[in-house]
């Protein structure tokens, strides 16, 4: 549906104006479609703060509902264990866990429910089914998925323990960081300006996130680091977060990293090793994601990995 607003007058904001004309959107709404370019101001995309002047023109459009459930899809899946209770995979760089807004489909869970039959855990909802925990679209490496109910209120309690549960993950810093090797203890939380980020924020706010660090190799010559990290907690976008408080952000980071840097093809952060205790049998399990090409000479520089 597609409908054109007129102006009456000058407004402050764009969102305000179109809150005050459209009583069935919301405001957050609002500024959802105007960041996805479904609204446009003189036939041109804006931001939910652009200022609105009399006798302006904007076309709104509203996209059809997409459903809630995710649809299966036949897409390639680099699985590293399966049994009855759950599967481990080596996810791809570029590729969103769960649908979303931008990305219906296409996505692991897409993937997971053709490959599976639909015979996945339920806890997360229709929208998540399976999905124990994630990795960020450009993020790589091991991932655990519950085929059941009881195996992911088993991998939960681990994920929220940390005692059995181990995850390993390599990166790529812009700098080299010092000293080389330390524990970095911070709160994390919503960025107090952009709330699309992440932020160290000073208690009580945020949550308590933990990331110990390892710099494996370096390179005087690109000022660049290869580093292991250990994550202790699971907050979003820690090691990224916690790479950039240090001032030395991980390479071919869009959100955090540094303008000006070494060009790389993506982020280059990847979930190595993923240990647990299988949460039916207690059986303790241990997964390796082999750096992918994309980590170049650095791949040569720790060739033992």
């Amino acid at each position: 549906m597609r409908q054109e607003v007129i102006a009456d007058k000058n407004y402050d904001r764009l969102d305000a104006f179109l809150a005050s004309r459209l009583a069935d959107l919301s405001r957050s709404r609002i500024q959802s479609l105007i960041r996805e370019q479904h609204i446009l101001l003189n036939g041109k995309p804006a931001k939910p703060r652009d200022s609105v002047k009399a006798a302006d023109v904007v076309y709104v459009e509203v996209p059809e509902a997409v459903p809630a459930e995710a649809i299966a899809e036949d897409i390639p899946l680099d699985i590293l264990f399966e049994d009855e209770h759950l599967l481990v995979l080596h996810k791809a760089h570029g590729i969103v866990v769960h649908p979303a807004p931008g990305n219906p489909t296409g996505t692991l869970v897409n993937a997971l429910l053709y490959h599976c039959q639909g015979k996945l855990s339920g806890i997360g909802g229709v929208e998540r089914p399976g999905i124990v925990h994630r990795l960020d679209k450009d993020t790589s490496g091991c991932l655990v998925v519950a085929k059941t109910n009881p195996a992911h209120q088993g991998l939960v309690a681990q994920f929220s323990e940390r005692t059995t549960m181990e995850k390993l993950y390599l990166a790529v810093t812009h700098g080299i960081p010092k000293p080389e090797k330390d524990t970095i203890f911070t709160h994390i939380g919503r960025h107090p300006v952009n709330r699309q980020k992440m932020a160290v924020v000073n208690p009580p706010g945020g949550k308590t996130a933990i990331t110990d660090y390892e710099t494996l190799a370096t390179d005087a010559a690109t000022q660049t680091a290869f580093v292991l990290c250990h994550l202790h907690t699971g907050r979003t976008h820690q090691i990224r977060v916690h790479l950039h408080h240090k001032g030395t952000p991980i390479l071919g980071d869009p959100i955090y990293g540094k303008k000006h840097t070494l060009p790389t093809p993506r982020l280059l952060l990847h979930a190595w090793k993923l240990s647990f205790n299988h949460p039916i049998s207690g059986e303790k399990m241990q997964f390796t994601a082999p750096p992918p090409p994309d980590f170049g000479n650095w791949l040569r520089l720790v060739p033992d990995l």
